[in-house]
């Protein structure tokens, strides 16, 4: 005969598991990430220390430009990187190839430059495989770093990322050349204050072009090296 004492302490014990069963599940739900704010899996800039900055251009235009900016980067013995989207990958091999011969890191920016914020989890995986597999066809790149179109992501965004072996990447400076066609907006917003970890959005527009030569030269007198970003991120 079982004790009521032992049926007790068994009924106890039963009712303890279950308690912290249901903790568990209140506090750490199934398919959510427990990894922080999703803002902190994402890069914004790199090390204060590191002496370098870094030019990112977002590319789904600006073909015709490109090869001034190749030109000078290499002017100034520097390499920068490229977040490519894919549909303009498609309509550019020439031109992406020629980023990669000169050196320079390439980025994954999606396929159809959509707002990734919006987009399911598997959505946002299918936006960069498909820029990822082309990109890695065309131009033999496997891309790692990806910049969301826009700047848009939520967490299904960094989680497909990261599932695809992928880091997100923003910007600490921007500089609006997408929609200032200014050269000397851009060259004072890819300038003012700047500082060892920036990460510096531009695209590829006539103006930027022409303003580049100046914001390198302004980064080598004042001692930032002009890096990829994964240089710059220490990756």
């Amino acid at each position: 005969m079982v004790r009521p004492g032992r049926i007790a302490v068994f009924t106890n014990a039963i009712l303890l598991l279950l308690v912290i069963i249901v903790g568990a599940v209140c506090f750490f739900p199934l398919g959510i990430t427990t990894a922080g704010k999703v803002s902190d899996r994402v890069y914004y800039s790199g090390s204060k220390e590191s002496g370098r900055v870094s030019l990112m251009f977002n590319v789904y235009g600006g073909a015709d430009y490109i090869p001034s900016i190749l030109d000078a980067l290499d002017a100034f013995g520097v390499k920068a990187t490229f977040f490519i989207g894919g549909c303009w990958a498609d309509d550019h091999t020439e031109t992406l190839r020629a980023i990669v011969s000169r050196g320079h890191e390439l980025g994954n920016h999606g396929y159809f430059h959509k707002d990734q914020d919006k987009l399911s989890l598997s959505a946002n995986k299918e936006e960069i495989v498909r820029c990822h597999d082309l990109v890695k066809a065309l131009a033999g790149v496997e891309m790692q770093l990806f910049a969301p179109p826009s700047g848009a992501y939520s967490e299904n965004t960094v989680n497909a990322a990261e599932a695809l072996g992928y880091k997100v990447v923003m910007w600490s400076k921007d500089t609006i050349d997408w929609r200032d066609h200014d050269q000397t907006l851009i060259y004072s917003r890819a300038t003012e204050n700047a500082e060892s970890g920036d990460l510096v959005l531009m695209h590829p527009t006539k103006e930027t072009a022409a303003a580049l030569p100046s914001v390198l030269a302004y980064y080598k007198e004042n001692d930032l090296l002009q890096s990829k970003v994964s240089e710059t991120l220490a990756l």
